[in-house]
């Protein structure tokens, strides 16, 4: 079948789906520039992210581990969501069924929900809608985030949540309790939150659509969430550069980047 054909029976499953989820991996935000850090080029003062992103580390040397996320946070700052990004936020802001699942940290997809959400903000909308916080606003397509956000903190004692604030010469301490803030992410070694990870898998079971994004799908427990809509009987599409261990269990497999797909799919 032609990629033209693939295309247009795509956008026919789109169209005819009740409930849509999306699950996005790195590929996607690698076309916003956001690097691994997992590579031999990702190095850091001769450490490697496994040394660092790890309970032990923050542990052993929280200044150091602070430092290192403090630099990523610095890195990220200059990356912005790609129509890819966009297209979704704009996607799931029109429809608010099912949802967006990612495995990044980095931020991308809420932003481009905020950013989608102020776009259709103006004079012709309700007194209720401009009355809304940005992120009540853009509710419907802020993402689930299996890994947490690099931007944000999370106190190590009650695991309140806080904006993520620029290190100084103290590291940063929860405003409740006292206790040592880490950044809000699923550290090496550690498992994923049972309350986020059900809370995909119950998007993924209702839905009659799964749209996967520059993952590898390999990588479980996210890995199965494609396979919990095909269990439930419904329809998956694979968006990727490359063939993955998912490819064969697809519906419909589109070849390239999502930048490109996802607008032409979507919009």
């Amino acid at each position: 079948m032609s990629a033209s054909a693939d295309m247009e029976r795509a956008r026919r499953l789109v169209r005819g789906a009740g409930r849509v989820v999306a699950l996005t991996g790195a590929g996607i935000s690698a076309e916003s520039g956001v690097p691994t850090f997992r590579d031999a080029g990702g190095l850091w003062r001769n450490f490697r992210p496994e040394e660092l992103a790890t309970p032990q580390a923050f542990a052993r040397d929280p200044r150091t581990a602070w430092e290192w996320y403090d630099w990523r946070r610095s890195v990220l700052a200059g990356c912005a969501p790609n129509p890819g990004h966009r297209a979704l936020a704009r996607f799931f802001l029109g429809r608010g069924a099912a949802g967006l699942v990612t495995q990044n940290v980095d931020g991308l997809h809420t932003r481009a929900a905020l950013e989608a959400a102020a776009g259709r903000a103006g004079p012709e909308s309700g007194q209720a809608e401009a009355a809304a916080g940005p992120a009540e606003a853009a509710r419907a397509a802020l993402p689930v985030e299996l890994h947490g956000a690099v931007g944000r903190d999370r106190c190590n004692r009650c695991e309140a949540r806080f904006p993520a604030e620029p290190l100084g010469d103290a590291l940063p301490r929860c405003d409740s309790c006292g206790g040592l803030r880490r950044p809000d992410v699923v550290l090496f070694g550690e498992s994923l939150e049972g309350d986020v990870l059900a809370r995909a898998y119950s998007l993924a079971e209702r839905a009659d659509l799964c749209l996967v994004v520059g993952t590898s799908a390999v990588v479980y427990p996210a890995a199965a969430i494609p396979l919990a809509t095909l269990e439930a009987g419904g329809s998956l599409i694979e968006v990727n550069l490359e063939d993955t261990p998912l490819t064969r269990s697809a519906t419909v497999a589109l070849r390239g980047a999502a930048g490109e797909v996802l607008p032409a799919l979507l919009d």
